[in-house]
């Protein structure tokens, strides 16, 4: 993008009435921000939606100042743009009605992975919390997705923290400028995070993290990924707020059952009891959800075999499945003494592990 088209659009974005909805709008009518400002009143007020305060507020030459300011700012510290016009903006926020026209960004990105996941859930994580969302990302990392989240206390910096340890790109989105970072003892895993991943945002370096904008910030967490996942709310919270944003936009969520005294369970069991979402007891239920494809580079899929554990009942499985080759599924279950509801999440779980493989006609084998 040229600096004279980012100048008019940074213009564009602080012009009081214009939001995403209608800054795409207007440039989607003119061409271009540029053209914005140079049409004439007429043909903007013919435009859906802009009225006569919108079209005198174009003309306030305050926002001109602003993005002269900002746009200093990005080329001093060489920010990387996106723009929801090109190619390096995320694929699905782009089909977002309100998603951002700008987003600011830093780090190592690779956008092309079709397979990106939101994990979020309340500051207040608990062991439970943890040791799911550790357990879910390192079962999950043979798919290799990206994994997206807040960078905020509690389940967000698990998260991110969990795909680092997994070698998985992870992104932050801020709900403030990249000129700083909240909360400030979050500092020591930046350089980190950049290195495979980094930090995205909407807002400007003049923004500070007030409380509006985390939930402005949401709905990019909702809208840039395939699917969300609560791993621990309160009956009200963030986490709700985007798993909701994340139905709006037609995006699977799945939720993590707990026990309905736990305080920070709440959340997700209401979300499942009123299919608001899927209920999510491990990495499995999300491919199979999904129904992602085992497409794995082979050294990595050799890689996670040799290092394979399995617990009893999976041995058991396997064992049989490897002295007898093809079994349907109610045969495993008949031989191996276990019911058939049973026997389909366990043949999932090692599916995932990739030690069994499904065939037609309800077949496994060991692979």
């Amino acid at each position: 993008m040229n600096t004279n088209e980012l100048f008019h659009l940074l213009a564009l974005s602080q012009v009081d009435g214009v939001g995403d909805i209608v800054a795409k709008k207007l440039i989607s009518h003119c061409g271009s921000a540029e053209n914005v400002f140079k049409s004439k009143l007429k043909a903007l007020k013919a435009i859906d939606g802009v009225g006569e305060v919108l079209v005198k507020n174009l003309k306030d030459k305050f926002v001109f100042e602003k993005a002269e300011k900002e746009l200093h700012y990005i080329q001093n510290e060489k920010c990387q743009v996106l723009y929801f016009q090109n190619e390096d903006y995320p694929e699905r926020l782009k089909h977002c009605i309100d998603g951002p026209i700008l987003l600011f960004a830093s780090g190592n990105f690779d956008f092309n992975n079709r397979k990106m996941i939101s994990i979020v859930g309340t500051r207040q994580i608990t062991s439970y919390g943890t040791e799911f969302c550790k357990k879910f990302l390192e079962d999950l990392a043979i798919f290799n997705p990206i994994v997206v989240s807040g960078f905020a206390y509690g389940v967000d910096i698990v998260a991110h923290q969990s795909a680092m340890e997994n070698d998985l790109q992870t992104i932050g989105v801020l709900a403030h400028g990249l000129n700083q970072i909240y909360p400030k003892t979050h500092k020591k895993y930046v350089a980190k995070m950049e290195q495979n991943g980094g930090f995205l945002t909407e807002f400007w370096s003049t923004s500070n993290p007030e409380k509006e904008n985390f939930v402005k910030r949401n709905r990019i967490v909702a809208g840039m990924s395939e699917a969300t996942i609560v791993i621990e709310s309160a009956d009200k919270g963030g986490s709700l707020i985007t798993a909701n944003m994340a139905n709006d936009y037609n995006r699977d969520v799945f939720a993590v059952p707990g026990r309905t005294s736990d305080k920070y369970s709440q959340g997700c069991n209401d979300l499942i009891k009123t299919q608001r979402a899927h209920l999510m007891t491990s990495a499995a239920d999300l491919v199979y959800c999904l129904n992602w494809a085992l497409e794995v580079k082979e050294t990595k899929s050799i890689q996670k075999q040799l290092f394979v554990t399995l617990d009893f009942e999976e041995q058991k499985i396997y064992d049989y499945l490897q002295k007898n080759g093809k079994q349907s599924l109610d045969m495993v279950a008949l031989e191996c003494d276990f019911p058939i509801f049973k026997i389909s999440s366990i043949l999932l779980t090692m599916e995932l592990k990739g030690i069994v493989r499904p065939l037609p006609g309800k077949l496994f084998e060991a692979v």
